[in-house]
């Protein structure tokens, strides 16, 4: 069977029963048709984003909040950790407070900007080297609206 069909009765699975280990899993999924070893079940736990939580004293497998939880909270992050923002040539160049320069490096990572380079980050700088001096200034507006917004 497809492993959209698999992963799909993986989620009603574990919204339906309470689901402990992932043998569990591998034996309810064989019950509803779907031949899985338990590895086949590992990999479709880690890209399901599945993770194990307590729920009235007991574990349980749930579904993880969706990465638009994390790309708001990153974004929080760094309206409170951005001090300036500034460009040199085509490097946008991002001052922050101590230890958060890999936070705002990995925001902009994830942005998938085909006009962003790389990142750098130290400390509490971030690099980011852009396609040329246009694009670092839109970069730089860019994190502006996120910083101040």
């Amino acid at each position: 069977m497809a492993r959209s069909a698999r992963q799909n009765k993986i989620l009603e699975l574990i919204s339906e029963k309470a689901i402990e280990r992932q043998e569990d899993l591998v034996k309810e999924l064989n019950e509803s048709g779907y031949a899985v070893t338990q590895a086949t079940v590992s990999r479709d736990i880690k890209e399901l984003n599945i993770v194990k939580t307590v729920v009235n004293g007991k574990q349980k497998y749930v579904r993880e909040q969706s990465s638009g939880n994390v790309s708001s909270k990153l974004e929080d992050m760094i309206r409170h950790s951005v001090l300036s923002i500034d460009h040199a040539s085509n490097i946008a160049v991002i001052k922050t407070i101590s230890g958060s320069a890999n936070v705002v490096a990995l925001l902009i990572d994830n942005m998938k900007d085909k006009d962003i380079l790389g990142t750098i980050a130290g400390d509490d700088t971030t690099f980011v080297v852009a396609r040329d001096e246009y694009c670092a200034i839109a970069i730089c507006d860019k994190i502006s609206s996120i910083v101040y917004n």
